[in-house]
């Protein structure tokens, strides 16, 4: 059966077709991954400084053009302007961050040699992979996938890109936008397309793939780039929890795990999920932000679900967490209206519930009362996920921050280190592995040269057939000095 060469781009709040896009096959994938291998070179050899002044034209150009891109964002999404013009900044500022900074981050480093090794010199240098595959996801099309895309291009990458299917306009944008002020063809692509698109990708001479989605195609990725020897960057799902401690400002941490929960309908990988407030002033928590969910206007506040598959999702953790004895506070099993979900509060929610197991993707919160930050803890690091968190406390937000198995914490407010250009961005656990963002996101797609030279020569030869007894008595006594003392 030949695969289709257009398919249909809906509009997630009616359904009606919108747009079509091309459905690029396996072949077309790979011949644009080839381009961007022969040009790969070029790019690298244009150096820091040019690459920077590239990557700030284009940073300009989309500040140009922010309206515009917004726009398109909301649509595809179906999310509110303000929301998607919030995610676009955030874009440009991780691609000035990764422009500007990519040169002494990636600067060649002297290391000791060591005593044993004292006429050494040693140094690390860094070098791009060559051509990087990203794979983005639907529900932040810009921002999430500019995490690797700035990042990898930085670092002297080419770079192609599989937008998702919900999302292809966005995609194309992007690429268009960058050829507007490219120096030549190839360095940034995109390949619209259905899942065979981006498996097809995973199945091409990448140097490496940058994947954003659930955990369940992350592990086919992985699977498919192992094939391959190709490594991979997997920023997976999250059960993202909350903290609420005893001497939380509660009316703060009722206002940002709401629109955390809640924001985007619910569908963002850092949002929270779950929150476990201290008993002593749960009965306060739960009250104001009760009173705080029931203001939520659908449709204004937060849009449909992007991706309908995903309402099958929202509804059975509903039913199930219903059927589990969960009491509901605001909304309830019936919230799913269509397109749309309603604010559900849930309270009393079974752990073994998989309103509290698996990831919701929706604008549902389950609050749960704990004896102490202790509990909470415990309860927060028992999921299968360990993506981010969040931690409402005056005194003691740092001390339950680090105890907690996840890649990012928020202290005292929510989703705010994903806008914070320096620090990288992923998760442990079934949340996936390898970073974005910072200093780490720059690294990942490069890999460690090591270069040792002599210094000056000595008479001990130890890497030679003409080795002396001599030479092994002065080794063996020198690492005996060195660390046979020590208790």
């Amino acid at each position: 059966m030949s695969q289709s060469a257009v398919f249909d781009k809906c509009d997630p709040k009616t359904g009606e077709v919108i747009a079509q896009y091309k459905n690029f096959s396996p072949d077309e994938v790979f011949a644009l991954v080839d381009a961007a291998k022969v040009v790969s070179n070029r790019w690298q050899m244009l150096g820091f400084v040019t690459r920077k002044k590239v990557l700030l034209k284009w940073a300009a150009y989309l500040t140009k053009n922010q309206e515009e891109i917004a726009q398109l964002v909301a649509t595809e999404c179906g999310k509110p302007i303000g929301d998607a013009s919030l995610e676009v900044s955030i874009a440009i500022d991780h691609l000035a961050w990764a422009a500007n900074h990519a040169e002494q981050i990636m600067q060649k480093q002297d290391r000791p040699a060591g005593l044993m090794m004292f006429n050494m010199k040693a140094q690390v240098q860094r070098s791009p992979l060559g051509v990087v595959g990203v794979i983005g996801p639907w529900n932040y099309p810009i921002f999430t996938p500019m995490g690797s895309i700035a990042y990898a291009l930085a670092a002297g990458n080419t770079v192609v890109f599989k937008p998702s299917e919900f999302t292809p306009g966005v995609g194309k944008w992007l690429s268009d936008s960058f050829a507007q002020i490219a120096p030549f063809e190839n360095i940034f692509t995109t390949v619209t397309g259905l899942p065979d698109t981006g498996k097809a990708l995973t199945q091409s001479k990448v140097n490496k793939i940058s994947f954003t989605g659930s955990t369940k195609t992350a592990k086919k990725v992985a699977e498919s780039c192992a094939a391959s020897m190709i490594p991979v960057v997997l920023e997976c799902g999250g059960k993202d929890p909350v903290i609420v401690a005893k001497d939380a400002d509660l009316k703060l941490a009722a206002e940002y795990a709401l629109w955390s929960a809640m924001a985007n309908a619910g569908q963002s990988c850092i949002g929270a999920e779950r929150v476990y407030v201290v008993e002593s002033v749960a009965d306060e928590f739960i009250e104001i932000i009760t009173k705080m969910a029931k203001k939520i206007e659908v449709g204004k506040d937060y849009g449909p679900a992007t991706m309908p598959s995903q309402l099958k999702v929202i509804q059975s953790h509903l039913d199930d967490a219903k059927a589990s004895g969960a009491k509901f506070l605001v909304g309830g099993a019936d919230s799913v209206k269509g397109a749309f979900v309603e604010p559900v509060i849930m309270v009393e929610v079974p752990e073994s519930s998989t309103a509290m197991t698996q990831e919701t993707f929706g604008p549902t919160l389950a609050i749960n009362r704990v004896i102490d930050t202790d509990e909470a803890i415990k309860l927060s690091n028992a999921s299968n996920y360990g993506l981010a968190a969040a931690v409402f406390s005056k005194r003691d937000g740092e001390k339950i921050a680090t105890q907690l198995a996840c890649g990012m914490v928020s202290i005292n407010s929510v989703f705010l280190f994903a806008a914070v250009a320096s620090v990288p961005f992923g998760g442990v656990k079934d949340s996936g592995y390898g970073r974005i963002h910072g200093a780490e996101g720059l690294l990942e797609y490069t890999y460690a040269r090591t270069i040792v030279k002599p210094r000056f020569n000595i008479p001990l030869k130890f890497t030679s057939f003409k080795r002396t007894r001599l030479s092994e008595k002065v080794l063996v006594t020198l690492i005996k000095r060195l660390h046979g003392k020590r208790k």
